[in-house]
């Protein structure tokens, strides 16, 4: 274990890339998904999928479709054949022809927004029965979420809309097995919790311009300025944000409102900051200060009771996650450098990333879950001390071995020099040794600067030696 200290000091900011262009997902690529699903399907033994999609809920539909209905609902049934049926509202219809592997169309105007037409009105279950769900003895159910209740069986909760289920039981034999099986994409050696060069490539685009817009929005930061006016900095390119945007000052959630709003900043205000689109987050806490004279009284040891430890924290989680270790093995790393008893922090120090900003996680207390090369994860560990304002310097990095490594850097060169350039900037001016196998997605990782208003001051290690 390094025995490191903390400096707040003048360091150069990292190098922000402009100018991205998004990395489209290959044929190969999508064919390469389809075979894995059907994979552990058979393995599995589902003769079908039923996958659920809306607009906040499509990440396991869009691995394979491309896309999401938007603000409609749909499905696809996925058979152990490699069969595929797409089952769309009004406004999605035209989808189908662009879907990313080759589907059956049909139209259910159920899943069309209230009061259009209802024209081809017919029950779910006869569509049902029509591509011969009807028939299957075993049924996997896939909405967003695989549950993980120690007391029940998982496999027995739904998060697909009731008239949805209901429709799938009226068709079947009561003998057929139904259950969850989201488990199949996000679950441990799920389809999903892996990503090949193109991938990554692909969500690489969505964590380098989080990491932008948060370099942006810090530097923006100065007493007067709106939240609006920096929560216009936290979104770019029209790009989906995958969480809510987070421009809050002062007190948060007054009125319930969690949106940024026209308040003005405030000199010594706590100033939380927030963005992520496909693959990665950006998100930083702070105070809107220059120096720690300027800390409130009841925090004027902020520093080295919160800001300082969590960066340690951040520093070890970067030098500990590698390829093949366990998830547990990762969580101890954190509760003994950050314990959880003195800071508080209560969810996964650290979960998977893809289309949607948090998809499962292999990283909790007893897990035997063996991180693996091609994996995404969000550095993520919440402190919450009473009485203190938090910190947050939580970015996107991959996990990669020295194969998928040659992969990247031969099909995507630009990529991999961006990566050189920001483990460069981790290693040799953050002083953070850290894992060979990890690629920073993001510009910001591990860069935190707590107080706002000192724009070229921001955490770095002193490694004194070896404990």
């Amino acid at each position: 274990m390094v025995n490191r200290t903390i400096q707040l000091k003048t360091i150069a900011a990292p190098k922000k890339h402009e100018e991205v262009a998004p990395t489209v997902l290959l044929d190969t690529t999508m064919a390469e998904r389809k075979e894995k699903v059907v994979n552990r399907m058979k393995e599995a033994g589902y003769d079908a999928l039923v996958i659920y999609a809306d607009k906040e809920h499509g990440g396991n539909f869009e691995y394979l479709t491309g896309f999401i209905p938007r603000f409609e609902e749909g499905l696809l049934i996925l058979e152990s054949s490699g069969q595929a049926t797409l089952i769309l509202g009004n406004e999605n219809l035209k989808m189908a022809k662009v879907s990313r592997i080759p589907a059956v169309l049909k139209h259910s105007p159920l899943f069309s927004l209230p009061n259009q037409p209802m024209d081809n009105e017919q029950p779910l279950e006869t569509l049902f029965e029509e591509i011969g769900l009807s028939d299957k003895k075993q049924i996997g159910l896939v909405g967003w979420k695989m549950f993980t209740p120690k007391h029940t069986d998982p496999k027995a909760y739904f998060d697909i809309p009731y008239f949805i289920v209901e429709a799938i039981k009226g068709s079947i034999d009561t003998t057929a097995v139904l259950e969850n099986a989201a488990h199949l994409f996000i679950g441990e050696n799920g389809a999903r919790t892996t990503n090949n060069a193109n991938e990554i490539a692909h969500y690489e685009y969505g964590a380098n311009l989080s990491s932008n817009c948060i370099l942006a929005a810090m530097d923006a930061v100065e007493p007067g300025i709106k939240e609006v006016e920096l929560g216009n900095l936290l979104t770019a390119e029209g790009q989906y944000n995958t969480v809510v945007t987070i421009a809050a000052t002062g007190q948060r959630f007054e009125h319930a409102v969690i949106y940024p709003t026209y308040k003005q900043v405030k000199k010594g205000d706590p100033l939380s900051l927030t963005t992520a689109f496909k693959g990665g987050l950006s998100s930083r806490t702070g105070f809107v200060i220059s120096d720690e004279n300027e800390l409130p009284a009841d925090q004027s040891d902020y520093l080295d009771r919160v800001a300082k430890p969590y960066f340690s924290a951040v520093a070890t989680w970067l030098e500990t996650v590698k390829v093949g270790i366990k998830g547990k093995e990762i969580y101890q790393a954190i509760e003994n450098a950050f314990p959880k008893d003195k800071y508080h922090w209560h969810l996964n120090p650290g979960h998977l990333v893809a289309d949607d900003e948090w998809m499962s996680s292999p990283i909790y207390g007893d897990s035997n879950e063996v991180l693996k090369s091609g994996m995404i994860l969000q550095i993520d560990i919440i402190p919450s001390i009473a009485g203190y304002t938090g910190v947050s310097a939580e970015e996107c990095v991959a996990l990669a071995d020295y194969t998928l490594q040659q992969k990247i850097q031969e099909q995507y060169p630009e990529l991999w020099q961006r990566i050189i350039t920001r483990r460069k900037y981790i290693k040799e001016v953050l002083n953070i040794q850290l894992s060979e196998e990890i690629l920073p997605l993001s510009n910001a990782v591990a860069y935190l600067r707590p107080f706002y208003l000192a724009k070229d001051q921001a955490f770095c290690c002193s490694n004194v030696g070896e404990l």
